[in-house]
């Protein structure tokens, strides 16, 4: 994979931050505060990634929980 270049991360930097801009401020309008939350959580997590990419580290390990632990008694 090649670096990307000023160019491209900046495009991309835009890219994810107008995405979940629009959504946090959805959220805001329609008083879902906790959805408003998660959204910014969300946006720190893209931008970590994007940072560990370009220096070069891989990402970590995402865990998915099984389909029984899902499930409720």
């Amino acid at each position: 994979m090649r670096p990307m270049t000023r160019d491209q991360l900046a495009a991309e930097l835009l890219r994810i931050s107008k995405l979940q801009l629009s959504d946090i401020t959805r959220a805001v309008k329609n008083g879902e505060k906790s959805i408003a939350l998660n959204e910014v959580v969300d946006l720190g997590r893209r931008l970590h990634r994007l940072a560990d990419a370009v220096a070069g580290r891989p990402a970590p390990l995402v865990t998915v929980p099984s389909d029984d632990s899902l499930v409720q008694a």
